[in-house]
């Protein structure tokens, strides 16, 4: 059974930063591209990034946290993280993570296989 379970989300001031971690387990994790996508209330679904472990860890990031956000994965511990820095009202969502067994869309629109129960991030005006 394929799990994956998020974690790391919070309440914090604008400015400031966290990090989310996403536990991947019941797949081959080099054989998966992982990524973020956050879904605000009344708000579409946005990706927010993807790394491709297919693809020897290329990345990609939505033009609104570019230079905000950091993808990362570390291969022992099956874990995808998300650097978030510089916070704004604007990134405040239910985060989720989300596994596929292709390479990362380059627009972050395509559906994934697998996806997390989510982690709220909440940054306040």
């Amino acid at each position: 059974e394929v799990r994956l379970v998020e974690s790391g989300g919070g309440l914090v001031q604008a400015g400031e930063s966290l990090r989310l971690s996403c536990a991947a387990s019941g797949l081959t994790f080099d054989d998966y591209a992982i990524g973020w996508f956050r879904q605000a209330p009344g708000k579409e679904r946005e990706g927010v990034s993807c790394i491709s472990q297919p693809d020897d860890g290329s990345v990609v990031y939505a033009e609104s946290v570019k230079g905000r956000f950091t993808i990362s994965s570390d291969y022992a511990k099956n874990t995808v993280y998300l650097q978030m820095a510089n916070l704004k009202p604007e990134d405040t969502a239910v985060y989720y993570c989300a596994a596929d067994p292709h390479y990362c869309d380059p627009e972050l629109r395509a559906d994934y296989m697998y996806r997390g129960q989510g982690t709220q991030v909440t940054v306040p005006t």
